[in-house]
């Protein structure tokens, strides 16, 4: 399964919302250093309610639209 996400980061909380058809993530962590998208994945494992593991950015590392495919490894 595959979605497109949209992050915020340096938002005041941290905060996984359905908007115009896709989740849009808000993370309190800065991007840098990747901080950003290991909190990402953090927080669409629970949301989700599978293993980080499970979860992967396919594109959109250095961008604020991701594409993240969620699979059974």
């Amino acid at each position: 399964m595959l979605l497109s996400i949209r992050v915020a980061p340096k938002a005041s909380r941290n905060l996984v919302r359905e908007e115009d058809g896709r989740l849009k993530v808000y993370l309190t962590r800065p991007a840098q250093d990747g901080l950003a998208n290991e909190q990402l994945i953090e927080l669409l494992s629970e949301y989700l309610k599978v293993k980080k593991y499970q979860l992967k950015i396919i594109r959109g590392h250095k961008s604020r639209d991701k594409l993240i495919e969620v699979g059974v490894y």
